[in-house]
C-alpha cells in the first residue's frame, strides 16, 4: 500500500518546486479534512485521511498549483461528509470549490449501467474536464490511489469492475493528456486485477530475464562511448516497458516472451532539438537501421504534446533495440504530461482563463485543445451511445500525419481516409468533397492514408454526403459532422412531406388550414417534442400524427366518436392503404416504363428508391454486395468482386454500402435469377436429368440454351431463378453428383 505522507512532507514536495507556494492555503485544507473525515476508516481499516493526503502528494508529484493540492486533500469532503458547497467556498474561495465540486460530480459518474446510461456518464466526464482539466488531473490522482490500494477489497466482483473502467476509460485519458508514467502504472494496476496468471507469468519472466542479463548495462556503456566520441554531450538510459505493454505486444503480434526484443526501450537525451537529429545520424551510421522503424515525433508531435524521435536498430551484441532520442523538456512532457508541466506550471500564475486562453496559441499540440475540439465536435451529437462512441475512437487511435498542398500539417486517426482529411480542414469543405489527390494522383475518397501523404480534395458546390459516407471515415469529426447533415436533410423531407400529407387530407375532406392555426396547437397536440408548426409537419412525415387529430382539434364539430362505424370504416381504410403501400414497394416502372425492383430484402437504402440487380453479376442473398448510384436511374446492385466495379473505382461518392436483410438471406421475400452453365456427358436423356433434377430442387428454369457440342459433351447455359446463395450451392452440389455431369459453373451475363 506504500508508505503513508505525512502532512510536513506534502508541504516540503510542494515548496521544493514552488518555493511561494500559498502553504497556509495547504494547511487549512489539511486541518479541514482531518475533522471533516473524522473516524472514518478505508477498506483496509486505515484512517480515511491517508488518501486525501496520498492524493495531495501525487498531485504534488506531477508539480500542479496550490489550489489543485488543496482541492486533494478535500476532494471527498462533499461526497463523504457533511460540508458543503457554500462552507467551502467561503473557506477557501470560489476556485477551490468549484474544483472540488468538478471533482465530486465525477466520482458519482459511474461506468457500470447499461449502455446509453453509460454513454450519457461519459459525455458528463468530458464536458466536466473541458471545462478545466484540473478536474481530471485530480480524479486521474484519485482512481491511481483507489488502485494502488483496491487489493483491501473483498468483493473481487466489484474489483473488477473497477479495474476494468480503470483500463477502458480512465488509462486512455492519461495518455491522451500526456501522463505516461501514470497511465502505465493504471494500466498495470488493472492488469494485475484482471488478468492475474498472465500478469504472475510476465512479471516472474521479467525478474528472470533481468537477472539472467546484464544487457541493459552493456548496451548503455557503448552507446555513452559512440556520443563521446562523436562529441556528442548526451543522457543514456534504458528503461524496461510495463508489464501490461508487454502484455499487449505479445498479443497483438502471437509473440512468446522469448520472442520479444524490445523489453528495455533506451532513452538518449540531448540539450536541444538539433543535437536529437545528430544522435539520429550517429545512431544509423554506427548500427544498422531496421526498414519501416523510424519515427519522427519531433517534427509531427502526438496529439498530447509528446515529441521524441524513434528508430530501432541492430544493437552491438546483434540485438533488435528500440531508442527514443528527445531533448530534457521534451523527456519532462513526456514522464510527467504536458498538461501537468506547461498548462499549470507554477511561475506562470494559476489564472485558468489566461492559461487556457494561451493554449489556443500554443502552435504545438496540446492536450487541452485535443480536449476541447472533441467537444466542440461532438456537441451536435444528440444520441449519448453515439457521443460515446465517436469519443472511444478519438481515445484509443494512434495518428498518421497528411499535408495540406501549402504544408500544412492535419492530424488524423489511423486508418483515415482523404475524407477523414477534408473535415479535419472544415466541415464545409468534407461536405463538399467529391475527390482527392494523394501526393498528385487521384484516388478513391475510402483510400487509407499513410504518413507524410500529401493530399489535395477536390470540391463541388453540388456535392453533398450521402449514407455511404459513413462507411469510410474513422474520425469522429467526420462521421458526426456527415450524420449532423443527414439528420438535417432527413429533418427538411419530413417537414416537406408533413405538409403535402395534411394538404391533401384537408382537401380531400372539406375542411382548411393555415400555419398561424396550426402554432396554436403547440402543447396540445398527443405527441412529445412538438414545439412549433414544423415540428407537427415532422410528426405528420414521421406518422407520429395523424390529419384527422389535428382536424379534431381545429373543427371539434367535425370529430369522429372512436367506435362509431365511421371510425371503424377510416381504419380500415387506412389499413387498406398501407396495404396498397406496401405491395407497390416490391415494384414500380422506370422511365421506360419497366418494372423495377425497390429495395426489397436490402439493408442501407433509403425506402422508395428504385434499385436494379445486375446482369453482369447476378448478386444472390448470402453474396457481398455493394451499391453503385446510376444517375436518374436508381441504384444498380453489383457482387463486391464483380470485375465491372473497377470503372467506378475513381467515383467512390456513387457506392453505396449495402447489405441482404435476414429475410432475404432466409429465402422469404422472392425469388432472385442466377445463371449457371453446365458441362454434359452426351449420354441418352442427359439433359432431361439435369432438368428435373432443378425442379426437384424447387429452382424454377427461365432460358436454357446449348452453347457448344463436341462428339463426347455439351456445354449448356441455363437462367434460373434461386432464393439465395445456401440454395444455390446445395443445387450446384446435387447437379455434382449426377453421372452425366461434368462440371458446374456459375457465369455472369449472356455472352
Amino acid at each position: 500500500m506504500g508508505v503513508m505522507i505525512r502532512q510536513y512532507e506534502l508541504i516540503e514536495k510542494v515548496r521544493a518546486y514552488n518555493p511561494k507556494a500559498d502553504v497556509g492555503l495547504i494547511n487549512r485544507a489539511y486541518v479541514y479534512s482531518m475533522k471533516a473525515h473524522g473516524n472514518q476508516k478505508r477498506a483496509s481499516g486505515q484512517p480515511y485521511l491517508v488518501h486525501p493526503l496520498a492524493v495531495a502528494g501525487i498531485l504534488a508529484d506531477l508539480q500542479l498549483d496550490d489550489a489543485s493540492i488543496a482541492v486533494g486533500l478535500l476532494h471527498d469532503t462533499l461526497e463523504d461528509t457533511l460540508s458543503t458547497y457554500d462552507e467551502i467556498k467561503s473557506l477557501f474561495g470560489n476556485e477551490v470549490a468549484e474544483l472540488t465540486e468538478g471533482v465530486t460530480k465525477l466520482s458519482k459518474i459511474s461506468f457500470e449501467d447499461k449502455a446509453v446510461e453509460q454513454a450519457e456518464n461519459f459525455r458528463k466526464l468530458l464536458l466536466a474536464m473541458s471545462k478545466d482539466i484540473r478536474v481530471l488531473l485530480i480524479k486521474l490522482a484519485d482512481r491511481i490511489h483507489n488502485m494502488r490500494t483496491l487489493g483491501a477489497f473483498a468483493n473481487e466482483a466489484k474489483k473488477r469492475r473497477i479495474a476494468r473502467e480503470t483500463l477502458d476509460i480512465y488509462a486512455p485519458l492519461a495518455d491522451r493528456i500526456g501522463l505516461h508514467v501514470i497511465k502505465a502504472e493504471l494500466e498495470d494496476l488493472a492488469f494485475q486485477i484482471l488478468e492475474p496468471d498472465e500478469y504472475a507469468m510476465i512479471t516472474r519472466r521479467m525478474t528472470e530475464w533481468r537477472e539472467q542479463e546484464d544487457l541493459v548495462n552493456k548496451i548503455t556503456t557503448v552507446l555513452r562511448d559512440e556520443l563521446d566520441a562523436a562529441g556528442i554531450q548526451a543522457e543514456v538510459s534504458g528503461r524496461e516497458k510495463a508489464v501490461y505493454s508487454i502484455y499487449q505486444k505479445m498479443v497483438r503480434k502471437s509473440l512468446a516472451f522469448d520472442q520479444l526484443t524490445d523489453i528495455v526501450a533506451y532513452r538518449i537525451v540531448t540539450d536541444d532539438k538539433r543535437g536529437c537529429y545528430e544522435v539520429l545520424g550517429m545512431m544509423h551510421d554506427r548500427f544498422k537501421a531496421i526498414p519501416g522503424r523510424f519515427k519522427d515525433y519531433i517534427s509531427a508531435p502526438k496529439p498530447n504534446g509528446y515529441q521524441s524521435l524513434h528508430t530501432s536498430v541492430v544493437g552491438p551484441f546483434g540485438n533488435r533495440m528500440e531508442v527514443q532520442i528527445r531533448t530534457k523538456d521534451m523527456h519532462d512532457v513526456a514522464e510527467n504530461g504536458v498538461a501537468a508541466h506547461w498548462l499549470y506550471k507554477p511561475g506562470k500564475g494559476t489564472d485558468v482563463k489566461n492559461e487556457q486562453a494561451a493554449v489556443a496559441k500554443e502552435p504545438r499540440s496540446s492536450p487541452y485543445r485535443w480536449l476541447k475540439s472533441l467537444v466542440e465536435q461532438l456537441q451536435g451529437v444528440d444520441d449519448p451511445a453515439e457521443f460515446y462512441e465517436n469519443a472511444k475512437l478519438e481515445l484509443f487511435s494512434d495518428n498518421v500525419f497528411a499535408f495540406t498542398p501549402k504544408g500544412d500539417v492535419i492530424q488524423l486517426p489511423r486508418g483515415a481516409t482523404p475524407l477523414d482529411f477534408a473535415y479535419a480542414v472544415h466541415s464545409n469543405l468534407g461536405n463538399k468533397t467529391v475527390s482527392a489527390k494523394v501526393n498528385g494522383s487521384v484516388v478513391p475518397l475510402r483510400r487509407v492514408l499513410e504518413n507524410g501523404d500529401m493530399v489535395e480534395v477536390v470540391t463541388s458546390p453540388h456535392q453533398h454526403p450521402n449514407p455511404g459516407w459513413r462507411e469510410f471515415v474513422v474520425s469522429s469529426r467526420a462521421r458526426a459532422a456527415i450524420n449532423r447533415f443527414l439528420r438535417q436533410q432527413e429533418r427538411v423531407e419530413q417537414v416537406r412531406l408533413g405538409r403535402e400529407i395534411l394538404e391533401k387530407s384537408s382537401r380531400r375532406d372539406g375542411w382548411s388550414w393555415t400555419e398561424k392555426e396550426l402554432g396554436k396547437l403547440v402543447g396540445k397536440l398527443p405527441v412529445q417534442q412538438i414545439d412549433n408548426v414544423d415540428d407537427i409537419f415532422a410528426a405528420l412525415g414521421q406518422g407520429r400524427l395523424f390529419p384527422r387529430q389535428i382536424m379534431e382539434l381545429l373543427y371539434p364539430e367535425m370529430a369522429v366518436p372512436v367506435g362509431t362505424k365511421a371510425d371503424l370504416a377510416a381504419e380500415k381504410a387506412l389499413e387498406r392503404m398501407g396495404k396498397r403501400k406496401a405491395a407497390a414497394k416490391h415494384a414500380k416502372q422506370d422511365d421506360n416504363g419497366k418494372m423495377v425492383d425497390e429495395a426489397v430484402g436490402l439493408e442501407g437504402i433509403t425506402p422508395g428508391m428504385a434499385i436494379h440487380f445486375a446482369k453482369c453479376c447476378s448478386p444472390l442473398p448470402g453474396e457481398d454486395i455493394v451499391g453503385i448510384i446510376a444517375t436518374g436511374k436508381g441504384i444498380n446492385i453489383h457482387m463486391r468482386t464483380c470485375h465491372n466495379l473497377e470503372q467506378f473505382a475513381d467515383q467512390p461518392d456513387r457506392w453505396l454500402p449495402v447489405k441482404w436483410s435476414k429475410d432475404a438471406e432466409e429465402g422469404d421475400l422472392r425469388n432472385f435469377v442466377c445463371r449457371l452453365r453446365f458441362h454434359v456427358k452426351n449420354d441418352p436423356g442427359a439433359l432431361a436429368t439435369v432438368t428435373s433434377t432443378i425442379a426437384n430442387a424447387d429452382a424454377n428454369i427461365i432460358e436454357i440454351a446449348t452453347e457448344h457440342r463436341t462428339a463426347d459433351s455439351s456445354a449448356i447455359r441455363c437462367e434460373m431463378e434461386i432464393k439465395g446463395k445456401e440454395h444455390l450451392n446445395k443445387l450446384i452440389q446435387q447437379l455434382s453428383g449426377l453421372k452425366v455431369m461434368l462440371r458446374v459453373e456459375k457465369i455472369y451475363g449472356w455472352s
